[in-house]
Parts: C-alpha cells; structure tokens; sequence
C-alpha cells in the first residue's frame, strides 16, 4: 500500500479577527494550485471547516472533477477570534508558546502535538479507505502542516529540506504551498515540502 497525500496551505487570507476569506491575490493561488493538480488523478480532496482552506479547495475541486469532504481534523491548531476578547498580539504570544512547546495546552484549540496526532489519525484512516497509488489532497494550514512534520519526522530529516527547520518553522509554509508525502504501512516519506514552483511569481 503507497498513497500520496498532498498538504497544501490554503490561498492568502484577509487581515482580520475570525473565519475570514482568501484575497483575490489568494484566489489567483488557488486557481493556480488548481491546474497543477488537474495534471494529476487526484482521488480525493479532504478541507479544513475554515472558509480560507474550504475556498482554497472548491478551487481544486473545480478543475480535478472532485468533491470535497470537510473534515474537522485539518483545522488549525488555533484560530484568531475562537477566544473572546484576546487581541492579535495575545494570540501571537499564545502560538508562540505553543510551538516552543509541544504539549502547551492553550486555554483555545489544541496543543502542537494534539493538532498533530489528529492530522496523523486522518492520514491513517484514509491509507486504509483507498486503494494502492491514490493521490488525495489535503486542504489545511501552515501550523498545522509543520506541527504534524516536527512531531512525525527525525530533526535531521526535516533539516536537510531547511537548516533550524524547527526553529524557524513558523515562517516556512507558503500559502498554496505543496508538501507531498509518501504514506504506506511500514513507511513514512517526506518527498517534497512547501513546494511553490507552480505558481506563477509573476
């Protein structure tokens, strides 16, 4: 059994508190990564609840001929507005310390290892719904994306894609980026991370 699962950030987001939408300069990302996956027989496309992943991906869907499935495990790790009254800068101290520390458990949303042992829980139990050599695409966000990866990969591994990969993860995940792993029963393979050669730079 070998899947390919794609976890790819949604489309640049508005500046503002709670469940916002994508700019139109994310809605050119999305329609970007679109294309990309048209090339490719994608078997399913799974979002986060959050409008900015669920636009990203109907722009997907659109051009693989896919629904997609919402699945409350691609959320991220916190959102800006789920706690009443914190300010942006109470927000960034809180995902800060969450990323320092693993098991920090917020007083809002969950902990960097919690939000990776969901993401890992879905990636299992779809390796066991499709067949050999499906390619399934996973709309989700850039914390979410780097908690599953430093709490799933050896620190050399994840080094050799970018130096201090731990340190300076929160930086690394560009919005409609591709990270693509490999997924079978006896292994794991981070082949390709926040890959952003198919959009256009211009």
């Amino acid at each position: 059994m070998n899947l390919c699962f794609y976890l790819v950030r949604h489309g640049i987001k508005e500046k503002a508190i709670g469940d916002v939408s994508i700019t139109p300069a994310g809605i050119k990302q999305a329609q970007e990564t679109a294309k990309y996956f048209s090339k490719i027989p994608i078997e399913a496309i799974l979002s986060s609840p959050l409008r900015r992943a669920q636009e990203t991906a109907h722009y997907i869907a659109s051009e693989t001929n896919t629904k997609v499935l919402t699945d409350d495990r691609l959320r991220e790790r916190a959102n800006w507005g789920d706690l009443p009254g914190q300010s942006f800068d109470e927000f960034v101290e809180m995902w800060e310390r969450c990323t320092r520390d693993p098991d920090f458990l917020p007083p809002i949303g969950d902990s960097a290892r919690q939000a990776s042992e969901r993401l890992s829980s879905l990636l299992k139990d779809f390796a066991h719904q499709f067949p050999s050599g499906s390619h399934i695409v996973l709309v989700t966000h850039g914390g979410l994306i780097t908690d599953y990866l430093t709490n799933t990969f050896d620190q050399s591994i994840l080094n050799e894609f970018y130096p201090n990969f731990v340190v300076e993860q929160s930086s690394l995940v560009s919005e409609c980026s591709i990270t693509k792993i490999n997924y079978g029963i006896d292994f794991l393979n981070l082949q390709e991370f926040a890959s952003v050669e198919h959009l256009n730079k211009n």
